[in-house]
């Protein structure tokens, strides 16, 4: 789909690093221009550094070096005041708003995180989504493409909602049910806008959440300190294609999907990019 976001501007949340910037850029390399927003602070409860604002600037220069423009601006989306100002100043710069990617997200796992890690994670991962799509909704106008990130989670019981994941992991798996609810429920109401709302839910991605010690010391809580060359092998069995992780950049081809003309007429559909991660719990026709 060469030049297949041309003349389209996009909204990227979490996009300093990971998966954001991955998508930021990849639509960039189709044409778009991007509003990129960022917490860059630490939440206390994540158990890894989260980006800072040079990562966010890092960000803005390679979509540049695409030919694009770029607006970044440090929100966090918990803060709907706070986030509705960052888009409106991108809005206002770079002229409209076509796409909206609403991908930041946390996870706080670990048994020793306390309760306050899943207000934390539930607040970021769905709370974080919903205040993203509501104060973009007002610069949408037919043709528009709301892109919500899930994750294998919303749909696999038992995957992070385990004791030994503890309240983040817990919080972690009901932010993300609940945002593919989200996604169906509001694609009925947006579709007579003709606005589409669709939901990807990867599987393990190679990115900050799941390289730390936290998650090494939940998957081998029998090894004092483990490494990845350690959980690598239970990383890779929830997936049934022989892949350990799945890059960012395989999420972003989905986005630039969903995000383009090309899926004009696709709304409310939960896309697993799992590499067959979710296939033993569902049956054949089942979605």
């Amino acid at each position: 789909m060469p030049g297949a976001m041309e003349r389209k501007v996009a909204l990227v949340t979490g996009a300093a690093r990971g998966q954001g910037r991955s998508h930021a850029l990849r639509l960039a390399s189709e044409g778009a221009d991007i509003i990129a927003v960022d917490i860059c602070a630490q939440i206390d409860t994540a158990p890894y550094a989260m980006p800072h604002e040079s990562d966010l600037e890092e960000t803005a220069r390679l979509v540049r070096q695409h030919g694009r423009r770029a607006v970044a601006r440090v929100a966090d989306v918990r803060e709907r005041r706070e986030l509705a100002a960052a888009v409106d100043a991108g809005v206002s710069e770079l002229g409209r708003l076509d796409v909206v990617v609403a991908n930041a997200g946390i996870t706080t796992l670990g048994p020793d995180v306390p309760v306050k890690g899943w207000f934390d994670t539930v607040a970021v991962n769905l709370v974080g989504v919903i205040n993203t799509v509501e104060v973009a909704y007002p610069h949408l106008g037919p043709g528009a493409s709301v892109i919500c990130i899930g994750s294998m989670a919303a749909l696999l019981a038992g995957s992070v909602d385990s004791p030994a994941a503890g309240p983040g992991g817990a919080g972690y798996a009901h932010a993300k049910r609940h945002v593919a609810r989200l996604v169906h429920d509001l694609a009925l109401q947006l579709a007579p806008a003709s606005i589409r709302v669709n939901a990807i839910h990867p599987g393990n991605i190679d990115t900050t959440l799941i390289h730390h010690d936290a998650l090494y010391r939940l998957f081998r809580p029998d090894l004092e300190n483990p490494t990845w060359e350690d959980v690598a092998p239970g990383i890779r069995a929830a997936h049934k294609m022989p892949v350990t992780t799945i890059d960012p950049s395989d999420i972003s081809e989905a986005v630039l999907f969903l995000a383009s003309d090309a899926s004009r007429y696709v709304t409310g559909q939960q896309l697993k990019v799992d590499a067959g991660a979710l296939l033993p719990s569902t049956t054949s026709g089942a979605p």
